[in-house]
């Protein structure tokens, strides 16, 4: 077995060796100023990706009206995003993927939020809908712990059900790092990868959560009524293997779905032989609107989907007009 970590690729992840020391220098609050000056002005800095100063707590956020905090902002890559957005994240496209997940939350019983990370979409969905029940999963130690520390900081624990298991076939094993080394929490850890060391997880399937863990409602063929489910899969690649072992759960509640579909890894043909005979359409979401596709083709700029069964009418009504 080859460590991932020891690959070309995990190793160019971590700039070989040189990130923490780059980013602990970054951090330093005397520099801050700089980064500031330097975001603003020279072409090509991502500002998000920049580290946020030493020493700050938590940033508050913002996503379809709704209002919410991140923890840990110097190790979370998602809440460094959003401090040097400004309560919003930098890019146009990834704003408006959250929005659009926190707006459909809004009517919904239940969030499925797998490939959790520390949980942006499943405090952002909770603070739009204080009646909605959200699962989220997240299978790296370290990743799992600032999880909780979101959810308990936006006082929605007893809402919320952590998942410290992948999301796939029921019962498959896989080795997974603790996540405490390096700069920040890895997002990028996938079922793809192997590791030589590290805790065991377990990997649930999709149709195991059918109730009691899920509403006994169930969406009919060709219904525009608001979904009882919504879901956001975000899981490097392994998303056909999500919704494969899912299928009784997309034929009996048809959620509207969120998913990331990464250029060079996903397969968008496997994607439609999973979703069409349940009636989605798919949506590509771009900086300013989603716009209906004839195939799934995954995008070099974009990275999120939106799949849906219910018309592009019914999904207006809830979205406002961003249906290109």
């Amino acid at each position: 077995m080859t460590d991932y970590r020891r690959t070309l690729a995990g190793r160019r992840q971590r700039w070989f060796g040189l990130k923490p020391l780059v980013k602990t220098g970054l951090s330093a609050r005397p520099l801050h100023p700089l980064l500031r000056l330097a975001a603003r002005l020279v072409p090509g800095i991502r500002a998000g990706r920049l580290p946020a100063p030493a020493g700050l707590a938590e940033v508050a956020g913002t996503a379809a009206g709704a209002r919410f905090v991140l923890v840990d902002p110097g190790r979370c890559e998602i809440a460094k995003e959003f401090y040097w957005g400004g309560g919003r994240r930098p890019d146009p496209a990834d704003a408006l993927a959250l929005d659009i997940v926190t707006a459909l939350a809004r009517r919904a019983a239940v969030l499925l939020d797998v490939g959790a990370y520390t949980g942006v979409f499943t405090v952002a969905a909770a603070a739009a809908n204080p009646g909605l029940r959200a699962h989220a999963f997240e299978m790296v130690p370290a990743v799992v712990a600032g999880l909780h520390k979101n959810v308990d900081r936006n006082g929605i624990a007893d809402r919320v059900r952590v998942h410290s298991t992948g999301v796939g076939a029921s019962g498959t094993r896989m080795r997974v790092p603790s996540g405490e080394g390096g700069s920040s929490l890895p997002s990028f850890y996938s079922a793809h990868m192997e590791f030589a060391e590290g805790s065991e997880v377990e990997f649930l399937a999709l149709d195991d959560l059918l109730p009691p863990e899920l509403p006994e409602v169930e969406a009919g063929p060709g219904t525009d009524a608001p979904g009882q489910v919504v879901m956001k899969i975000d899981v490097e690649g392994a998303e056909d293997a999500v919704l494969e072992h899912g299928q009784e759960l997309l034929a009996r509640h048809r959620p509207d779905i969120l998913c990331e579909v990464l250029h060079g890894q996903a397969d968008g043909r496997a994607l439609e032989a999973l979703l069409a005979p349940h009636g989605y359409r798919w949506y590509l979401v771009r900086a300013d609107d989603i716009a209906a596709r004839e195939r799934i083709v995954p995008d070099p700029v974009h990275r999120d989907w939106l799949f849906s069964a219910r018309t592009p009418a019914a999904l207006e009504a809830d979205l406002g007009r961003i249906i290109a």
